[in-house]
């Protein structure tokens, strides 16, 4: 259980997360917890989410401990990038892969004036500079556990092999998950090796045009055409 005074964020992904999902059973377990609202959940543009999020991050009287789930990890390491002094660690269960996203959302584009970029092309690539563990499946349709590692190192978080678990949703299986409640305790406690940096090597970086949310708005802005 997450200890008294650490608030917990719970990210869900494209679509959200019904009652029977396990970040809903999660929320209702943890007294306190908050859930991300303010998005579309079926228009996954990830200026827009991320922005949500860095929200609850800036507004939190506390560091805040970030629960996310599939393209809700997109959000949520574009938002931890800029504030990682306000966050107190992360887990990203089962990442959608930024490969299938565009900055506009999800699929094509029709009109075919545009250049799209995926999301692959404006994620972080550096230590995010919080304790953080990437939950990945080695079944995931929506990101293989090759790209999981991958990810997980560029941003200087531990991995979790969660076995043959897809991706970690519903249709998986997934109402009550107990081993988040676990993953997170040890989090808190420093029990896992999640983290190979001196957090106090990253400085909050400003809301101007240096911040990595002014970065994804300005390459959604050109992929409009605006």
């Amino acid at each position: 259980m997450a200890a008294a005074g650490e608030a917990v964020l719970i990210v869900p992904g494209y679509r959200g997360s019904g009652e029977s999902h396990w970040q809903s059973w999660l929320h209702h377990e943890l007294a306190g917890s908050r859930v991300l609202s303010g998005v579309s959940w079926h228009e996954p543009v990830l200026a827009d989410w991320a922005g949500r999020v860095r929200d609850e991050i800036t507004r939190a009287p506390a560091p805040l401990w970030i629960v996310a789930h599939s393209f809700g990890c997109l959000a949520t390491v574009i938002a931890v990038e800029d504030r990682p002094q306000n966050v107190a660690g992360v887990i990203l269960a089962a990442p959608a892969d930024p490969q299938r996203f565009h900055l506009l959302g999800l699929g094509r584009v029709d009109d075919r004036r545009l250049t799209v970029k995926t999301l692959a092309d404006v994620l972080p690539t550096r230590a995010l500079g919080v304790p953080g563990v990437l939950v990945a499946s080695e079944n995931d349709p929506w990101m293989s556990l090759s790209d999981a590692r991958q990810w997980a190192q560029a941003w200087d978080i531990g991995v979790v092999n969660a076995g043959t678990v897809g991706h970690l949703n519903t249709e998986s299986g997934f109402g009550p998950w107990p081993d988040v409640l676990d993953l997170l305790a040890e989090l808190q406690r420093g029990a896992l090796h999640a983290h190979a940096t001196n957090p106090a090597d990253f400085q909050q970086m400003p809301r101007g045009r240096g911040g990595a949310l002014a970065r994804v708005r300005r390459h959604t802005r050109e992929q409009l055409g605006l």
